[in-house]
């Protein structure tokens, strides 16, 4: 099923995301999570593409076929063009429609340090065009969008015209960066919707669950950090148990606000924990 139509049909969409493992080898870990997952009811999962966008050793496509077909769930392939050629993406999409893949995140992806980028695609729409020119609208394109801004962009409002830039280059809905402060995500969207951007976003989520999140995804994120979640860390930063529980809590109540004031959709980055993914869900099912 094409995933803007389940928009469509359902307010709030419910998703996750998990990521490809390393290693072949493991790849029946990530079959084991979902099957886990499946008492969550997600409306679909996206299935990340990796650091690089590195073609080799790359199981985005096999991972997100094998879930619609062993589980019934709709997927959501990501793929990133930074260091991709045409030929890479005309490659890609092969095997996407091979799979019968459906929905596809474009995204520029992460630049690696001292890993030499590929000069075909500089931004996320002009992969999106390459993936519409290619598919035949066998295809539906996603895009992502960054409630505080991108870090690269000068200012928010020149980051949302480049969001209307994805929107012109044919992405039918949005999954947001993860962030913690709801207040921003309201105010992106009503500019967002002021600068006549319409299609579905979804509101990104991530449960801080333990200290090496603290040290590696708050950092590296980038976004802003109320109170409440500044204290929360300041607790219990060195009382595991205490954190993790803490950190559903907090995940959950910023969903339930999110559901009550009419978000599209909820896309939580469950970092392959099927455990936490199901604690948020008992937390908040009875919203969706």
């Amino acid at each position: 099923m094409k995933i803007p139509e389940l928009f469509q049909n359902k307010k709030p969409v419910f998703s996750m995301e998990i990521f490809p493992p390393k290693k072949k080898a493991n790849i029946d870990t990530i079959y084991d999570t979902v099957e886990k997952l499946s008492v969550c009811k997600p409306d679909f999962i996206s299935v990340t593409y990796g650091a690089g966008g590195s073609m080799t050793d790359n199981y985005t496509c096999e991972i997100a076929s094998t879930i619609k077909k062993r589980f019934g769930i709709e997927t959501l392939a990501h793929l990133t063009c930074i260091n991709s050629s045409r030929e890479d993406v005309k490659e890609m999409i092969g095997r996407f429609q091979a799979a019968e893949i459906e929905n596809v995140l474009t995204l520029r992806g992460d630049i690696v340090p001292d890993q030499e980028i590929k000069k075909d695609f500089h931004h996320a729409n002009e992969l999106a065009i390459e993936v519409q020119r290619k598919c035949n609208d066998d295809i539906e394109i996603l895009g992502a969008c960054y409630p505080e801004g991108h870090y690269e962009s000068k200012s928010l409002d020149e980051d949302i015209q480049n969001l209307k830039y994805k929107i012109g280059a044919g992405v039918k809905a949005l999954i947001s960066q993860l962030f913690f402060d709801n207040q921003l995500f309201y105010e992106f969207i009503g500019k967002a919707r002021m600068l006549g951007i319409n299609v579905p976003v979804s509101a990104g989520i991530m449960p801080i669950v333990n200290s090496r999140q603290i040290e590696r995804t708050v950092a590296l994120s980038g976004a802003s950090l109320p109170h409440d979640f500044t204290k929360m860390i300041g607790l219990y930063e060195n009382k595991p148990e205490e954190l993790f529980e803490a950190g559903i809590e907090y995940a959950s109540n910023q969903i339930r606000d999110l559901i009550t004031n009419g978000v599209d959709g909820i896309h939580v980055y469950i970092m392959n924990n099927a455990d936490v993914a199901i604690k948020v869900y008992d937390n908040i099912k009875d919203l969706l």
